[in-house]
């Protein structure tokens, strides 16, 4: 007898007093129904045409009692059952056996975590996966790179200290090293520890050790709480900035004459990419901005820069092409010229008079709608070409809304990032550890090696470190690339108006300080457009990659 307890219903019952109940009613339920009646459940699903098995016959009588549903039956990952011939009895299947072959039977090659760990669609703008000799150009800056191998790493760690100094001058000296293909004792070879330290050396300014100055953009958790005594002294930002200045300055020099590469300008709301002549396809020098805002857009014409927005065009021209529907990132593309173009057929016939066109006014704020939706989005990435980029120089220098007014990075000027030294620069250094773990195999345990390095990984330290790989773990190995993300649209295709000459490239970029098979790499026209390398794989001395 159920205890009264204040506040229940009289008549409420719990679950397993009602399921009691079902029970009861479906026994009497099928003691009186017809051999031939079928449950609403089973019409249902042989309307839809699901071949379904004939529920068992109880002992000792001669019509088929449906089975009761469970509502409280999960579908789960089983197995597919092997189908059966329509006719003869089955085994006997509770209910979540046969809710399980309801699922199976109409989706017989998908089951729920399958479905759970299928990969998403990939957008337009990803590469599927290739194999080739070569790596493509990869523009983006990496964070961390996961490298693990079969092969271990241990003429990464413990660098004798003639190691660490050969590879420091080899570094300021931009030394050519050419490794063989296959190196038999990697513990041993002082050339290859040596190149290991050259190629995770980069250039930095300003240089804070206490303060983490890659990446910017979101960065204000990490800073918080920092000591920052310039935040609040206007003598002491001037000062920063007038050294920055220099140091800006001094690196678009050394890009103009072709010794310095590239180099990164790294502010809190956005990331520049200058490039060299000759790099990306490009015979003068470029630069890239994202993510950009309209008011940003709007500063830069004021100060006279032409740019262009290389997505923008891009979707217009497939929606010219192609007729598809656009998507929200698309729909800035509608520019002045085509709100022309979509009145000039009414004038051809003579009714342009009798339709009531949107005022200026409207056109105008319509624009502006587009073009606030793309703000920060990849599809604002700015290109600006040759001797705009000289002026750009000079909008950044003296743009105050380059540098943040509060949070933990007020008063800090933006981050330079570079493969080679410039005025007023910092050496600094990738950090690498290597870890050696036992992994689980089918004859017992396996030793994985796997190495780590962290940090502001740029292009010419990327193709590096592969190369290292490539002949120090004998041609195969796999690494992850965490990208920094505002970058990954670097990698976009700009505009080229002529086929640059290989040797001519390479003979005018002789001195800016990278290794010729390098240079060759990064002289090649980005592929990649919105993406960027996630995932790199050798075996055999061939390539995988997936983006």
């Amino acid at each position: 007898m159920a205890v009264s307890v204040p506040g229940y219903s009289p008549s409420f019952k719990r679950p397993p007093d009602t399921l009691r109940l079902r029970r009861k009613r479906a026994r009497s339920h099928g003691a009186a129904a017809s051999p031939t009646s079928e449950p609403a459940p089973r019409r249902a699903a042989l309307a839809a045409g699901l071949p379904l098995r004939p529920f068992p016959a109880p002992a000792g009588t001669g019509r088929a009692t449906p089975a009761r549903r469970n509502p409280f039956a999960r579908l789960d990952n089983r197995q597919p059952a092997a189908a059966e011939p329509p006719s003869g009895p089955g085994p006997v299947l509770d209910s979540n056996q046969e809710n399980d072959l309801l699922w199976e039977e109409k989706f017989p090659e998908t089951t729920i975590t399958e479905l759970s760990k299928t990969p998403p669609v990939s957008s337009e703008t990803d590469i599927p996966s290739s194999e080739s000799a070569e790596l493509p150009v990869d523009w983006s800056i990496k964070t961390r790179l996961l490298v693990t191998s079969s092969q271990p790493f241990a003429w990464a760690d413990h660098l004798k200290a003639h190691e660490e100094a050969q590879g420091l001058v080899q570094h300021c000296r931009a030394t050519e090293v050419t490794l063989p293909e296959h190196i038999q004792d990697t513990r041993l070879s002082t050339e290859l520890r040596c190149a290991f330290q050259q190629s995770l050396f980069y250039w930095l300014h300003p240089a804070l050790p206490w303060l983490p100055l890659f990446p910017r953009i979101g960065a204000d958790r990490r800073m918080a709480g920092k000591t920052s005594p310039w935040s609040n002294d206007e003598t002491l930002q001037h000062v920063l900035m007038s050294d920055w200045s220099v140091s800006f300055t001094s690196l678009y020099n050394l890009l103009k004459t072709k010794l310095c590469p590239y180099f990164y300008v790294c502010t809190y709301q956005f990331t520049v990419l200058f490039r060299a002549a000759g790099f990306a396809g490009s015979d003068v020098i470029t630069a890239v901005i994202s993510p950009t805002t309209r008011g940003l857009r709007e500063a830069m014409k004021n100060e006279g820069i032409e740019f262009s927005l290389p997505l923008i065009k891009e979707n217009t021209h497939k929606k010219k092409t192609s007729g598809a529907s656009l998507g929200h990132g698309e729909e800035q593309a509608i520019s002045d010229e085509d709100e022309e173009e979509s009145f000039s057929w009414l004038e051809e016939m003579g009714v342009q008079d009798k339709i009531k066109k949107p005022d200026i006014h409207s056109i105008k704020l319509r624009k502006e709608k587009h073009e606030v939706q793309m703000d920060h989005r990849p599809e604002s990435v700015v290109l600006v070409k040759g001797i705009n980029t000289f002026t750009l120089l000079n909008f950044l220098i003296n743009c105050k809304s380059l540098v943040a007014t509060s949070g933990p990075q007020a008063g800090l000027p933006p981050t330079l990032l570079s493969p080679v030294a410039f005025r007023g620069a910092t050496m600094q250094m990738l950090k690498a550890r290597s870890v050696n773990v036992k992994t689980q195999a089918l004859s017992g345990y396996k030793d994985q090696f796997s190495l780590e390095i962290t940090g502001p990984v740029m292009p010419h330290s990327l193709h590096s470190v592969t190369m290292l790989l490539k002949s120090s773990q004998a041609g195969s190995f796999s690494a992850g690339l965490y990208t920094h993300e505002p970058t990954a649209v670097f990698n976009i295709c700009p505009p080229v108006d002529k086929e640059l000459d290989k040797e001519t490239v390479r003979k005018e970029l002789a001195n800016c300080g990278l290794h010729p098979k390098t240079l060759d790499q990064l002289s090649q026209v980005p592929l990649l457009g919105k993406s960027s390398l996630r995932h790199v794989e050798m075996s055999d001395y061939t390539y995988n990659w997936r983006s």
